[in-house]
């Protein structure tokens, strides 16, 4: 209780510092940059909603965490990424260089390490009311009986207070009712080889399995342009492997992320 405690003061600790930072745009639609997904979503992700992102397999929980990461930059603001303890088990911690390939600083990412389901849920409902922040992540594995319908709602209610985007991450999650504004499931793609067989942009295979009051059930290959931080059309014909954020299993979050450590 006195270790759970403590995390969450050092993350409100983060939080106030945020705080102080300007404030963002207001709600809007933020373009991808593919323009067949733009198209379908009317003009892009819709900022200050609660989007959910299923790795419908644990073998694509770098994948999901890669999404989650091109979204947050492209929605742009401070992030802050809350995920369990029982998520740096299963899945490893966050990998730095990775993120760095993406094209996020990860000191510039606050990170928060808690000890279940609830604690993470807690935290991210604060962590959506403030303003400040521009995407809040919030990464569950499996089914756990606290996220219901209930907690959908909250987290989405909050969000379109604050305008702060909100990314409710699930790995190796079954899809239920949910108050959230679009869901997507996420998996590795292949990805296009660069002149000389070089490995090529990171590619993502995602599908929009529903968006409120406009139409889904429609995927795309998407191709990460790093240089320009958008999605765009995969180019060229040879593929290589699609991996996007590697997350070592007990490896370390590197030194630019600071996690809300644990005792013991």
């Amino acid at each position: 209780m006195r270790e759970s405690r403590d995390q969450f003061a050092a993350l409100r600790r983060k939080i106030a510092r945020i705080e102080g930072s300007p404030a963002l745009a207001g709600p809007g639609s933020v373009p991808l940059g593919h323009a067949d997904a733009d198209a379908v979503l009317g003009g892009g992700l819709a900022r200050g909603r609660l989007h959910e992102l299923f790795a419908l397999d644990a073998a694509d929980a770098s994948s999901g965490a890669g999404f989650a990461a091109m979204l947050a930059l492209r929605m742009g603001g401070p992030v802050v990424w809350l995920r369990t303890q029982d998520a740096e088990r299963l899945g490893g911690g966050l990998h730095a260089p990775g993120l760095g390939e993406i094209g996020i600083d990860p000191a510039a990412l606050v990170l928060g390490v808690l000890p279940d389901a609830k604690a993470v849920l807690r935290a991210g409902l604060d962590v959506v009311r403030c303003a400040a922040v521009g995407v809040a992540v919030v990464e569950l594995w499996r089914n756990p009986r606290e996220l219901d319908l209930t907690a959908t709602r909250r987290l989405a209610v909050a969000a379109e207070s604050s305008g702060v985007t909100a990314l409710l991450l699930r790995v190796e999650a079954v899809p239920m009712p949910s108050a959230a504004h679009t869901r997507w499931t996420v998996r590795a793609g292949p990805s296009a080889a660069l002149e000389g067989n070089a490995p090529g942009h990171p590619a993502i295979d995602v599908e929009l399995l529903r968006q409120r009051g406009r139409p889904a059930g429609t995927g795309w290959l998407l191709e990460w342009d790093r240089d320009r931080t958008i999605f765009r059309e995969p180019g060229g014909q040879a593929t290589i492997s699609g991996a996007v954020v590697p997350l070592p299993a007990g490896g370390p979050a590197g030194a630019g992320i600071v996690p809300i450590r644990r005792a013991g």
